[in-house]
């Protein structure tokens, strides 16, 4: 029988993981074999390295996209074996430095390639993958910012829709994420190192500055709405079960997610951690937004109530598109065909 951590991980993430990369069986097996969290980071690591070692042996063959296929695999497994697993810190940034370095083996092999940005900041770095479509550019853009316990090494698939329909991305580690959570704990003013992120990506030749949308996912469509209020530059935002103020649902957050972001925040205590979170709040910058915002919302989302998502519409400026759905679970993992394809094509007509 499973332990408490480990069923509530399961029941709040299960769809998460196969839309986002997770092979089904590989799902049912890891996961059919757990009961205690603590074996949680062991046994996703296990699982990693088979892929990890596929695309070894691909790359050893001349066989560079199927390299490509298993290290993005690798990579992803090591990333949900590290993603809320603060409770051994040394074992959670093994399986992090496998992820990132599996990540970094695939890009050239992806299709389209993927190249590593190291943007400074702040006396240390935010790392972010950017891909561009084929043909010339200048290309539009899509910032896309994880939330708190996903990272640049979650996005391929959402990545790819964005490229077929002729966008670039560019997924980030921020402050208090990925790469950058060892250095920079997480931070409620995201337009501060947002700003640093679109300043360096206008230098980049490939992409057009002037068409520049943000994407962001759970406690990340927070931190993007913060940058649309406040930077100009961009055009426009998808926010998917983005909190309107992140400590008003304490109460309700899993366990685990209350300790990672104690951790990532820098708080010595879950107290400490709870009035960090109330600062983590859109009051004030809602109503600077003037931009298209597509907002996507379950109403089971056992995370973040909808109601957040609601008083983020009345109050934006911009025209507001809701794609709110009655069965949808936190980020409506369990519908992405649902909303995924209709974000990408409304990202697209709203960067043209």
């Amino acid at each position: 029988m499973p332990d408490e951590r480990v069923r509530s991980a399961l029941e709040h993430w299960a769809p998460r993981f196969t839309v986002n990369g997770v092979d089904p069986s590989d799902f049912r097996k890891v996961t059919g074999e757990l009961e205690s969290w603590s074996d949680w980071c062991r046994a996703w690591s296990r699982a990693a390295e088979e892929h990890e070692a596929l695309g070894a042996a691909a790359v050893a063959a001349g066989r560079t996209r199927t390299a490509g296929v298993h290290y993005t695999q690798a990579s992803v497994y090591y990333h949900f074996a590290k993603f809320v697993f603060v409770e051994d810190l040394e074992q959670m940034r093994v399986a992090h430095l496998h992820a990132v370095e599996c990540l970094n083996l695939a890009l050239p092999y992806l299709d389209p390639p993927g190249r590593r940005i190291e943007i400074p900041f702040d006396h240390h770095q935010l790392v972010g993958v950017l891909r561009t479509p084929p043909g010339p550019g200048p290309h539009p853009m899509v910032l896309m910012i994880p939330g708190l316990d996903s990272t640049k090494e979650e996005f391929r698939t959402t990545e790819q829709l964005f490229l077929e329909r002729g966008m670039a991305t560019f997924a980030v580690d921020g402050p208090g994420q990925g790469e950058a959570e060892y250095d920079l704990p997480a931070r409620p003013d995201w337009e501060i190192p947002g700003a640093a992120i679109l300043d360096a990506l206008a230098k980049i030749p490939e992409l057009d500055p002037l068409r520049v949308g943000v994407w962001g996912v759970s406690l990340g469509g927070y931190y993007g709405a913060r940058v649309v209020a406040v930077d100009k530059r961009v055009r426009a935002l998808v926010t998917q079960a983005g909190p309107y103020n992140y400590g008003e649902c304490w109460d309700i957050l899993p366990s685990l997610s209350r300790e990672a972001f104690r951790v990532r925040s820098r708080s010595g205590s879950e107290a400490e951690a709870r009035q960090l979170a109330l600062s983590f709040s859109l009051e004030g910058y809602a109503e600077q937004i003037t931009v298209p915002v597509q907002i996507v919302f379950g109403k089971r989302d056992r995370l973040i109530p909808w109601p957040h998502a609601e008083r983020l519409a009345r109050e934006v400026q911009g025209p507001v598109e809701m794609l709110m759905f009655d069965d949808g679970n936190h980020v409506c993992t369990n519908i992405p065909y649902r909303h995924r394809y209709r974000s990408a094509d409304w990202m697209g007509e709203q960067l043209r």
